[in-house]
């Protein structure tokens, strides 16, 4: 519903107007009317109407005075001239007053309705407009903070022209004056499990309210979340020691301050100093490098990437001598010593001035040999690879030595675990093809546990422990029940005589086989053969 007041100085108009028409019908109402331009304006500076019809000629201030009075002060009101023949000068007065209609006197009801409607249509369709530029504005402001995130995002980490940097920088108010750059990313030193990502996200965004409020007052400087919860901060100046020393001050600062009012640490990386804009990313890259040392020299510290440099060489030993021991060691299947290899490397890592990409390979190398022991004995790993698939990445992920030993020795006790089952599995299948080869040579008066032992390459001794926990049996009676077995199915089913039966189940010594057999059954062969004749069923 738009708003409407009436101005003329003869009351007749003023009431006709007011009364022959229906605003509501029209999406009007009318707030009331004035005799003169002066009433006129306290009435417009008082209800601020969306649309005022006036006369030109009036007392005190005419229609003209008032309508340049309103354009000025509420320039949004639309202004309706009532004019006649005689009033032609002063309508051209008001076109240059940008007065959005005229109307001719004397004025009619249709003529009005005709106007307020077309004025409606032209004020929604203006409305429109203007709403939807709030809202279009609104959302801007909504995602500027997103937009400047994203654009210093991009600069850390993408080649990015000087000019558009400039524009950019005046586009979000950023001031980076120079002319030297240095960057500082801050990361927490643990982080949660994924089951308390949402921990994670909050102390990140805690770690960032710090630094915000530590910044604030800092001259020349940028501060943004960037990738995997760590906030980057950017910092110009015009001398290289005091912008060090000043990076050195504000990261101090931070460190501390997140210590005492948080339940965790923060590591700071301090990259290079740059000269130009589009090298900042060069810095930024730096102080993730920095960060990346933390694995190494361990938490809650400062890091300058320059230091680090200059950091006098300790070598790292070669390390064959503690792989061969770990190797040995998962064969055997000693945990205490798999966990005292996976120490003693650890200890090493950590005492030689390494780059941490060396750090990693070494790492690796270890992993590729566990593997490589996994294949030689049979097992292809899928239970050490297979449960995560993911080994490389978890590598990269830690970030200290501490979280390597843990995952390695998780690690080595899949490994050992994978050892454990791949020599069951193997014995298993050796244990079956000793009982099928016994299967397949029962008849065989030679038949040995020396045989067997040699056709699937194992020792006598641990032969005959294994071969006794798979079956229940020594191998001599395993071998003993076989041939029982077979020489019933002989009596019962074939006519063949006791000696033929006995050399047919592996037996030289027909009495010998006798003998065995009444003490297997408990009758002899002949009987046996009887009791089975005459239907007679021993159980």
């Amino acid at each position: 519903m738009y708003t409407i007041l009436i101005v003329d100085d003869e009351p007749i108009v003023r009431e006709g107007i007011r009364n022959r028409i229906q605003w509501a019908d029209h999406g009007f109402e009318c707030i009331g009317d004035c005799e003169n331009g002066r009433d006129a304006l306290e009435a417009v500076t008082r209800h601020q109407p969306d649309v005022v019809l006036t006369d030109i000629n009036m007392p005190y201030m005419d229609g003209l005075e008032l309508s340049r009075h309103i354009t000025e002060r509420f320039p949004k009101t639309k202004i309706i001239i009532l004019t006649g023949f005689d009033d032609f000068e002063y309508a051209q007065q008001a076109v240059k007053l940008q007065v959005t209609d005229f109307i001719l006197k004397p004025v009619t009801s249709a003529e009005l309705r005709e106007m307020l409607g077309k004025l409606k249509l032209e004020m929604d369709e203006e409305r429109g407009h203007t709403e939807h530029l709030k809202r279009l504005k609104q959302q801007l402001n909504e995602s500027l903070v997103l937009l400047k995130e994203r654009f210093l995002e991009r600069l850390a980490s993408s080649p990015m022209k000087r000019s558009e940097i400039e524009s950019k920088l005046a586009y979000f108010d950023i001031r980076l004056p120079g002319p030297l750059y240095i960057a500082m990313a801050a990361d927490m030193d643990e982080l949660r499990t994924d089951e308390q990502q949402v921990d994670n996200e909050l102390y990140a965004f805690a770690l960032y309210n710090i630094m915000q409020e530590i910044l604030a007052g800092e001259p020349g400087t940028a501060i943004f979340r960037y990738k995997e919860n760590k906030v980057m901060t950017i910092l110009s100046g015009s001398g290289e020691e005091e912008l060090h020393a000043r990076a050195q001050e504000l990261a101090e600062d931070i460190r501390g301050s997140t210590k005492q009012f948080m339940k965790f640490t923060v590591t700071l990386g301090i990259g290079t100093i740059c000269r130009e804009l589009q090298d900042i990313r060069y810095s930024c890259r730096a102080s993730e490098a920095a960060l990346e040392y933390r694995l190494l020299i361990g938490r809650d510290q400062v890091v300058h990437i320059t230091d680090l440099e200059k950091r006098g060489d300790a070598p790292l030993q070669d390390g064959i001598e503690t792989e061969s021991a770990l190797i040995s060691a998962i064969r055997a299947g000693t945990d205490l010593e798999v966990r005292a290899c996976i120490r003693r490397l650890i200890s090493e890592l950590g005492s030689a001035s390494i780059s941490i990409e060396l750090c990693y390979m070494r790492v690796l190398r270890v992993m590729l040999a566990v593997l490589q022991t996994l294949m030689e004995i049979g097992s292809n790993g899928n239970e050490l690879i297979g449960k995560e698939k993911r080994l490389l990445s978890d590598l990269y992920s830690f970030r200290s030595l501490e979280e390597i030993e843990r995952w390695l020795n998780e690690v080595c006790e899949q490994a050992l675990r994978d050892v454990a089952k791949a020599r069951k599995d193997i014995t298993r299948t050796q244990m079956l093809e000793a009982v099928d080869f016994i299967q397949q040579h029962y008849e065989d008066a030679e038949l040995s546990i020396k045989t067997v032992c040699s056709r699937i390459f194992m020792s006598t001794s641990y032969f005959s422990a294994l071969f006794k926990s798979h079956t229940g049996k020594t191998f001599v009676e395993y071998v003993t029940e076989v041939r029982m077995e077979k020489a019933k199915e002989l009596l019962k089913h074939s006519l063949l005589k006791t000696y033929e039966i006995a050399a047919k189940t592996g037996y030289q010594d027909p009495q010998y086989f006798s003998v065995l057999f009444k003490k297997h059954t408990g009758d002899t062969p002949t009987e046996y053969r009887n009791k089975m004749t005459s239907g007679e069923v021993r159980p």
